[in-house]
């Protein structure tokens, strides 16, 4: 483990490793039958990800390689479960990433999406008396811990003059955090797409504070050393076919919005209105990139979640192409 993160903090990852490892991916996991020879792709994702992308825009076919699925609810656990090479890469969030980071995950991006912000939000019952995020001083905000929901807490309450124990965060997981939530034992929900879009169009949340204007957008597909030095022509594959179904989607947006319901299990309007208002876009690593994710390690250094300053040039590998 890594010094930069508090001993409290690392004794947390040590545990959620032990516990993806041994417990959460056989209930997660989603093997491929893979065929003898051919090398295997051990795929993290996250609800409404990356594989629910591809098999909408039918971008599976023709695979030299098996891809042995595995998906999270959040980017915290497939974090652990990339530090235990348990999975080989997957996508993960700006600030998650650098959490996992500062512990001292050996894993790299390698590819990056920007989005419009506005799904990653703080919530709050639509019946709250809560306007502004100075509202939420001395309040109860329920997100996970190291999460991009526990990013944009903490940037709405600072731009808001507040100060990270102003607010009493509770780490829990999206669903008993959706359920804290709407039975009252929390003030509000810090989390992203498409969590947020189902809380609104299901009249459980509002969004109180939205990340844009807040949050760079930054997303990236992540993938283990050990991966890149072993799996890196799989990985530029699979890459690549991300950024033709992003490609496609945007195409088709009902017909991928109607694909992307029926595969997740969420309400079509749920579906097109996290998907059209993302807009996501794969991007070279550019230096605007990286600016972008320093600013975000700076930030985490500042709130005090991370303990040393963090370079994070070292931490992108920018030999993956994502030409269309």
């Amino acid at each position: 483990m890594d010094p930069r993160l508090d001993p409290s903090r690392r004794k947390l990852l040590t545990q959620g490793i032990a516990a993806v490892t041994a417990a959460a991916l056989p209930a997660f996991s989603l093997p491929a039958r893979a065929q003898q020879g051919r090398p295997v792709l051990k795929a993290g994702d996250q609800k409404g990800g990356l594989r629910a992308l591809l098999e909408a825009a039918n971008g599976l076919e023709g695979l030299t390689y098996d891809i042995q699925w595995s998906e999270f609810p959040a980017a915290a656990p497939l974090a652990e479960a990339l530090n235990a090479a348990a999975v080989d890469s997957g996508p993960i969030g700006d600030a998650p990433l650098i959490f996992a980071l500062a512990a001292g995950t050996r894993v790299k991006a390698i590819g990056a999406n920007r989005s419009d912000s506005y799904g990653t939000a703080v919530l709050v019952r639509p019946d709250s008396t809560l306007k502004t995020a100075a509202d939420l001083k001395g309040k109860s905000i329920a997100t996970n811990r190291g999460s991009i929901g526990h990013y944009v807490t903490l940037k709405a309450i600072t731009a808001a003059g507040l100060k990270p124990e102003d607010v009493n965060i509770r780490f829990l997981a999206p669903a008993d955090a959706k359920l804290a939530l709407t039975q009252g034992s929390v003030d509000a929900w810090a989390t992203w797409e498409p969590y947020t879009a189902l809380a609104e169009v299901s009249k459980h949340a509002r969004v109180l504070v939205s990340g844009r204007g807040l949050l760079p957008g930054l997303s990236y597909l992540a993938a283990t050393d050990s991966a890149i030095a072993a799996k890196r022509p799989v990985l530029q594959d699979f890459l690549q076919r991300v950024v033709k179904a992003q490609l496609w989607s945007y195409r088709n947006v009902d017909a991928y919005s109607a694909a992307l319901a029926r595969i997740i299990g969420i309400p079509p309007e749920a579906a097109k209105l996290q998907f059209e208002r993302r807009q996501q876009k794969w991007v070279a690593i550019d230096a605007q990139v990286v600016a972008d994710q320093q600013g975000t390690a700076d930030f985490y250094r500042q709130v005090g979640l991370i303990k040393q300053p963090l370079n994070v040039k070292g931490t992108f590998d920018t030999g993956f192409g994502v030409a269309a």
